[in-house]
């Protein structure tokens, strides 16, 4: 059995919110959130009916920039929900402050109607740390939660460290703060934790219907394990795979023991007492020098130094070493390379030490508020070429 496919505009949360309250219910069609004006003109007519179990697709493009259109069941969305509620301590009221049309804000809108809750929504545009302040004093839950990125949070804090009572009043009255979609540098989470905000770092993709793993522990019955150095992950909140792409599903979704696996991409370790973390992406490693280098080491070691909590590593091509890492600022770049080679030589070797710091007057974001890495690394290979 099939069910058709009702495309909606994510700038339009509350639409997608009662779209997914209709899917989750059974009855409704399975819905798509979608960016932008003309959201379903594109959409293929082939993929306008899926199963009849899925009742979420959501939309990303993976490293390669190929869009993967992720299909999520009823059932492995409310059981990410319900493994959440459980890990936060109960359910309650959430804020939605992230695009519905990824998966870590339509997640918020599913906790939302798992709790039987009123979700509030912030709205589009610039992120503004008192504008949110505002949103936040209306919570009337006794449980109160909400789902940011690191930037998001980074001018949350700053505001509160530049004197924003409201501010600081506004993080201490929720009782978890998600904050996944990217690594939140230590600096950043400590500052945080000082001003007396209860931060979870998450861990999850749009194939586990979101965070699956907080502050390194998987939630509900989630199991990750360690296979050749890659991270792989099993339990209710799997996704059922890619519409349109069976050979993609294949690739990604495994069964052994009985058990289906999803192969995540990133490298990292798991312990004897379950814990996990991650070291990076698997395709997010080059080769300088001969030696393997991952840019996300890199990064989370440049981010320990004060001044560069939101720098992002990307590399370019070089003649002598084949590929370098290029470390990208906003801001003017700081007369201290020297400084920072010798750090992350210190934590990852010498083959990682950054070969240069490019100042940028704005870094390039996606909707999500992840840094655009591909125009990152084009503006970072333009600076080095010039240089030279």
């Amino acid at each position: 059995m099939t069910r058709a496919v009702r495309v909606v505009d994510s700038s339009r949360p509350e639409e997608v919110f009662a779209a997914i309250a209709d899917a989750l219910g059974g009855g409704g069609p399975a819905v798509v959130p979608r960016a932008g004006k003309g959201v379903a003109a594109d959409w293929p007519e082939a993929e306008d009916r899926v199963a009849q179990n899925v009742a979420l697709v959501i939309e990303t493009s993976g490293s390669t920039g190929v869009p993967k259109r992720v299909a999520l069941s009823a059932d492995a969305l409310l059981a990410s929900a319900a493994a959440s509620a459980g890990a936060l301590g109960g359910q309650g009221q959430w804020v939605l402050a992230l695009p519905a049309h990824y998966v870590a804000g339509a997640q918020v809108l599913v906790r939302s109607l798992a709790a039987e809750t009123e979700p509030i929504f912030y709205g589009a545009g610039h992120f503004d740390a008192e504008g949110y302040a505002e949103v936040a004093e209306t919570m009337r839950h006794d449980l109160r939660y909400t789902s940011l990125v690191p930037v998001q949070l980074s001018r949350l804090v700053e505001a509160v460290e530049a004197g924003s009572r409201r501010v600081g009043s506004a993080l201490r009255r929720f009782d978890g703060i998600l904050v996944g979609g990217q690594a939140l540098a230590p600096a950043l989470r400590e500052r945080a934790l000082q001003l007396g905000a209860r931060i979870v770092t998450t861990y999850g993709s749009s194939e586990t219907a979101g965070g699956c793993v907080y502050d390194g522990v998987p939630i509900g019955t989630t199991v990750v394990r360690e296979n050749g150095g890659q991270l792989e992950i099993s339990g209710p909140s799997l996704a059922e795979g890619y519409i349109g792409d069976a050979e993609r599903t294949a690739a990604a979704f495994v069964e052994h023991d009985g058990a289906r696996w999803y192969r995540t991409g990133d490298v990292g370790r798991v312990d004897e007492r379950g814990r996990v973390t991650v070291l990076g992406r698997s395709d997010n490693v080059i080769i300088s020098g001969g030696e393997k280098v991952l840019l996300d080491a890199v990064e989370r070691a440049v981010q320990e130094l004060t001044g560069f909590e939101h720098a992002v590593v990307v590399a370019v091509d070089d003649a002598e070493w084949g590929q370098v890492p290029i470390v990208v600022l906003e801001g003017a770049a700081p007369e201290s390379l020297a400084a920072v080679r010798e750090h992350v030589a210190g934590r990852v070797g010498r083959a990682g030490a950054p070969a240069r710091i490019v100042g940028l007057e704005k870094v390039p974001r996606l909707a999500s508020g992840k840094p655009d890495r591909i125009a990152l690394a084009d503006t970072a290979a333009a600076a080095a070429s010039g240089a030279a």
